[in-house]
């Protein structure tokens, strides 16, 4: 809900893709239109084999202007920390083997996606279950330092492959 209280609608989310990430060590949402105020991804994860965290990248650029912060807890520890030029946006959330059937779930919001003033926001929830063995629980952010409007976002496992995987992109309508 907003701060006054009133539930947000939720026909101020319009759906405008949704591509599977099965077998592949990337997957990619391109054509993003503009028109909208801001970006939402909502996805569900697994990676064949491993521990690690989901990245992410956009226009297909590939230079050291990224940055990060991330905290994260298990129930047993809790931990903070944050990268500067980076090549990709890290710690966007936790990914695990999905030999287990271990899920992980996330909802990334994209502030500001078509400015070409400033430099793009994010920020992340996410989180993975992974039974007996506990799980964890993600809050980071993410910049990337440039002006140019977001035309594609790119996620990855640093070469790792993805297992049944869905990403889905939405548009924020404006007031």
């Amino acid at each position: 809900s907003l701060s006054s209280g009133v539930a947000a609608s939720t026909s101020s989310y319009e759906s405008i893709a949704t591509v599977a990430g099965n077998s592949g060590t990337s997957v990619t949402l391109s054509s993003i239109p503009s028109g909208y105020v801001s970006l939402q991804v909502r996805y569900y994860a697994a990676r064949d084999g491993g521990s690690g965290n989901l990245n992410m990248r956009f226009n297909s650029d590939t230079g050291s202007n990224y940055a990060d912060h991330y905290l994260y807890g298990t129930g047993a520890i809790a931990q903070a920390g944050g990268d500067a030029t980076q090549t990709r946006i890290n710690y966007v959330g936790p990914v695990k083997d999905s030999a287990n059937d271990y899920k992980a779930v996330g909802i990334i919001d994209i502030l500001d996606y078509t400015s070409t003033t400033k430099y793009k926001t994010t920020r992340h929830f996410s989180g993975v279950d992974v039974n007996a063995s506990g799980g964890q629980i993600w809050l980071s952010s993410g910049l990337w330092m440039s002006t140019s409007a977001i035309t594609s976002i790119t996620f990855d496992l640093l070469g790792d492959t993805f297992g049944t995987s869905t990403f889905s992109l939405y548009g924020i309508k404006g007031a």
